[in-house]
Order: C-alpha cells, then sequence, then structure tokens
C-alpha cells in the first residue's frame, strides 16, 4: 500500500530551500518529500502545522530522505541530530523501499527498516532515540497514490504499516496517524501533477490530521 517513487536530486535541492528550526519551535517535522512538498509555496504540512496551530514549526524534511540509506539531511535520523523538541512529526521509508526492491521481494527492505514485531530496524532505533531525548513522536503512514493504487506495490506498504502499528502500541509516546484517513487516490484535487506528492490541500489535509494530537 502507499508506493512511492525517487525523484531527481534537482527537485531534493529545491524542497530544501527554507528548512529551518526556530529555537523556540517544540514541533518539529522531518521525513521526506510528503512533508516537503509544497514549502516553496508556503503550503508544506510544517506550514500548516503552524498556521493551525499559530506558533512555529520547525522542518527538516527534505525530498529523497530515506530512513536507512542518504548522506547528510538525506538521511532522516540525520535531519533530527541534535535536536529534542517536545514533538517529532515524521514519515519515512518509501524511498528505501523503492530504490531497493522496486515492490517486489521487499521482505529483507522492510525487515532493515522495521522487523515483524515492530521492535527492531532503524526505524524503531530512530524512535527510541528521539523518545529517550524526551521527545513525543507521531509517525504519519503513507497516503495511496493515485498512480500506484490497486497495483502490486500495495502489498509492502501495507506490512510497513501493521510493522508501525505494532511499533506504536508498545509506548504511549509514540503514535501512528494513517493518511489514507484524509485522503483518496480517486480525488485528484488532493494530489500534485504528478499525481504522487500531495498538492496544497492534501498537505493541509496531513496537518489538520495531525494537529489536534499536538497539545500543549
Amino acid at each position: 500500500m502507499k508506493p512511492w517513487i525517487i525523484l531527481t536530486l534537482t527537485v531534493a535541492l529545491a524542497a530544501a530551500c527554507g528548512r529551518s528550526v526556530p529555537d523556540d519551535a517544540r514541533i518539529v517535522v522531518a521525513g521526506d518529500s510528503v512533508m516537503a512538498w509544497n514549502r516553496s509555496t508556503g503550503a508544506s504540512v510544517a506550514d500548516g502545522l503552524a498556521a493551525q496551530l499559530g506558533e512555529p514549526v520547525g522542518d527538516v524534511s527534505l525530498a529523497l530522505a530515506q530512513v536507512g540509506g542518504g548522506r547528510g539531511p538525506l538521511n532522516i535520523p540525520t535531519q533530527l541530530a541534535g535536536l529534542t523538541p517536545e514533538w517529532v512529526v515524521l514519515n519515512g521509508g518509501a524511498n528505501d523501499l523503492s530504490s531497493n526492491c522496486n515492490c517486489s521481494d521487499c521482505g529483507a527492505v522492510l525487515d532493515l527498516m522495521i522487523s515483524a514485531e515492530g521492535t527492531k530496524g532503524t526505524i524503531p532505533a530512530l524512535v527510541a532515540d528521539l523518545r529517550g531525548r524526551g521527545s513525543r513522536v507521531i509517525w504519519a503512514d503513507y497516503y495511496t497514490t493515485p498512480r500506484h493504487a490497486g497495483t502490486s506495490c500495495e502489498a509492502p506498504y501495507q506490512v510497513l504499516e501493521n510493522r508501525l502499528g505494532r511499533m506504536a502500541q508498545a509506548d504511549a509516546g509514540v503514535t501512528l496517524v494513517n493518511m489514507d484517513d484524509v485522503f483518496r487516490p480517486d480525488d485528484p484535487s488532493l494530489f500534485a501533477s504528478d499525481r504522487i506528492h500531495p498538492s496544497e490541500k492534501g498537505s493541509a489535509r496531513i496537518a489538520a490530521l495531525v494537529a489536534p494530537l499536538l497539545g500543549p
């Protein structure tokens, strides 16, 4: 479920513009291009959260970022290095899958990211590190994209979602939200022209899904 693709480095560099963490931000958004999309127009997920909550929100997300791969800010754990916000809102894993298994034979890639029981792998290690710093974590699971709905690419994303759910169940400080709760793959208004990334309306939907969970 919720398949993804790798974008060009040009897009990644463009999405990097404006990355920042205000000194007084209690919330930081991290992850891949689902979070970073629409930043250039002031309509990313972090922008939406800032508008809805009326407070500064940090944003270190970047297109092409991976959970296990990538260098510098293209590695999601590295995005968050040295940060200790009250809340971290993040996603990840799609670029790892699309780079390494192309929607088939993804078992080994999934296991590296998160084990079947949700306790081992790069994702649980990142979340445990954030929790050890005192941050609460909201992990946003991917929506289903129009370009891949109904294809074989849905299967590994369903496995990822199930494992993320087990991880979240084990820690009250970790919440899993499902972007499919506010997205429909047959609603083109929620997607950019590539039929994969969120439109400004889609980014606003993600922010609205997360915002009520970020209480003082």
